[in-house]
């Protein structure tokens, strides 16, 4: 195989259009992808002296905005090798907060090149119960945390309906730490890549429960696709080691936003989440 610094530039520059299609890039608008993020942080132009002509205006040159520019050679790592990093990565670490430094350290996910922050989770580590969900939105990329904007708010009301916060005994993660573009639904190929760490979260933590909120970490670590017909039903989630957890499909709280007749549902699930951490 082929190290890193084996690899040609030529070869380098295929892989990185093979990712932007895959991305669903197909237009190029500049020769630099820009950050567009930083945009609105530019200062506004003066404004011209009454007076003055348009010919006698002083000329200044706008800032260039801030760009990314993805790394060639991380670029070119293939999908298999991405994820045996990841799990290497993963197997070396001890702790929860050595968990969290590998995961801010991996460069083997591409959507890394293209996030603020990586949004690894939010809570208390090693509590009875963990939330898994999807992948951060535009608040979570710019705050650096899993569920602060509207789902995450009645994340949070959900979960004090039975006497659970993140803030005393509940840790919230999610199956992919960077932010999509557009917020899409994660790849295979992506969800495939940030499964050891999440297999390493829940090895190290040790819930007791674990709430799977949606369909996207249901089809990632389940295997399982149709949220409406799995929600409900307990199942294992199994990890790299062998361990098993009880994990319970539920609605993702954006879905309940979108449709809250539904929500009837999710309180069975709620009810259905207490009774298990009650029994010990």
């Amino acid at each position: 195989m082929l190290s890193l610094m084996e690899i040609s530039e030529q070869d380098a520059a295929r892989a990185l259009l093979r990712w932007y299609a895959d991305m669903g890039v197909d237009e190029a608008t500049a020769t630099d992808p820009a950050d567009y993020y930083a945009w609105s942080a530019r200062p506004a132009a003066p404004a011209p002296h009454p007076q003055a002509r348009p010919e006698a205006r002083p000329q200044r040159a706008e800032p260039a905005p801030k760009v990314f520019r993805p790394d060639p050679d991380a670029a070119a790592i293939s999908a298999d090798e991405a994820i045996g990093a990841a799990e290497k990565a993963a197997r070396a670490c001890n702790s929860f907060e050595e968990l969290e430094a590998a995961v801010a350290a991996f460069e083997g996910c591409p959507l890394k090149a293209g996030a603020t922050k990586t949004v690894f989770a939010d809570g208390v580590p090693g509590a009875d119960l963990l939330v898994i969900g999807e992948a951060p939105g535009r608040n979570e990329d710019r705050i650096g945390k899993p569920f602060v904007g509207r789902a995450g708010q009645l994340l949070d009301r959900m979960l004090a309906a039975i006497g659970r916060s993140r803030e005393t005994n509940v840790l919230i993660s999610n199956v992919i730490y960077w932010r999509p573009p557009g917020n899409r639904t994660p790849s295979p190929m992506e969800t495939a890549t940030c499964r050891p760490f999440v297999d390493r979260l829940i090895e190290l933590t040790e819930p007791r429960a674990i709430a799977l909120a949606g369909g996207a970490p249901l089809q990632a670590m389940l295997g399982v696709t149709g949220i409406m017909r799995a929600r409900g039903r307990w199942r294992d989630i199994e990890t790299a080691s062998g361990a098993r957890f009880a994990a319970l499909p539920m609605f993702h709280p954006a879905f309940l936003l979108r449709q809250p007749a539904n929500k009837r549902l999710a309180w069975a699930d709620l009810q259905a989440l207490e009774g298990r951490l009650r029994e010990g």
